[in-house]
């Protein structure tokens, strides 16, 4: 497609999304690659630029992980789940809200915008309780295990999104939250975007992440479209599996509750927020309620 195409193309989408929000879900590989993450935030600036309201909300378990291991701390996981304790709390904030966000923050000044940073703590964000024993199966045996530090989100006071976004300000939020008590509890970045996109009454949840979109079961093929009872039942089946679970089910729940559309995107390839965006075919997977 030739240039003027795709600005062609681009110039319908860009007059429905003029003035609607969007919940950007930034994770996976773009969070240790800078110049990965770079391109994401210009392509989030510009969709600014053109009149969008954006919400950044994003991850960092790896480089948790690498940082731990870097201050002599070895991670504990039980049947993949990180057991967060109160050192490990500390260390998660220093890398989530301390390295990471003001990084996304200096980002987006770069290129031309205005970012403020926020954890889930700022203006009570995200209020949260600390998440109950969850059974998990080890050597082929349930058990209990207390994850530690480690939030359910109860409620959403978008208050301060909504004075950022009306100023013009792109908001940067960090998944740690507060529970009513004011203690810190770090919770899942998909989880907390899509509560945050319900909250705001968004048009889209966009996850960036380091695979192509949902794919069927022979890894083959992604699917383009999907309606959302379609999305539940690749979760039901097996076909969604591990780390796509908590991605597509925090969209199943937004569609379910107001989000327009929730899009699940390879953020490693340059631009392609901007081509789901604004062109007819797209690049991942998109999910709606109904045409």
């Amino acid at each position: 497609m030739k240039r003027e195409e795709v600005l062609t193309e681009a110039l319908p989408y860009i007059q429905q999304f003029h003035g609607k929000t969007m919940v950007i879900k930034l994770g996976g590989h773009a969070m240790v690659d800078n110049a990965i993450l770079e391109t994401a935030i210009r392509d989030a600036v510009l969709l600014q630029l053109v009149g969008i309201r954006v919400v950044l909300v994003h991850g960092g378990g790896p480089e948790i992980t690498d940082k731990m291991k870097a201050m002599g701390k070895e991670p504990k996981f039980v049947a993949g789940l990180r057991i967060t304790d109160e050192e490990t709390l500390e260390i998660a904030q220093m890398v989530l809200v301390g390295k990471i966000n003001s990084n996304i923050v200096s980002l987006i000044a770069k290129s031309g915008g205005n970012g403020v940073g926020l954890s889930g703590n700022d203006g009570n964000l995200i209020i949260a309780r600390r998440m109950d024993p969850q059974k998990v199966h080890v050597a082929g045996k349930e058990q209990e295990v207390d994850l530690g530090h480690v939030g359910e989100i109860e409620e959403i006071t978008p208050a301060v999104l909504h004075t950022l976004l009306d100023r013009g300000y792109i908001p940067v939020v960090a998944p740690i939250a507060i529970d009513r008590h004011g203690q810190s509890l770090n919770i899942n970045a998909d989880t907390a975007a899509g509560e945050i996109a319900i909250s705001l009454e968004a048009y889209k949840l966009i996850n960036m992440t380091d695979v192509d979109g949902i794919m069927d079961a022979s890894r083959t093929r992604v699917y383009r479209r999907l309606r959302v009872k379609e999305a539940e039942q690749l979760i039901g089946s097996g076909v969604i599996s591990e780390g796509m679970i908590p991605k597509v089910s925090s969209l199943v729940r937004a569609v379910n509750n107001g989000v327009s559309y929730g899009h699940v995107i390879n953020g490693n390839i340059a631009h392609n927020l901007l081509l789901e965006m604004f062109t007819d075919e797209g690049v991942g997977t998109m999910i709606y309620a109904r045409e």
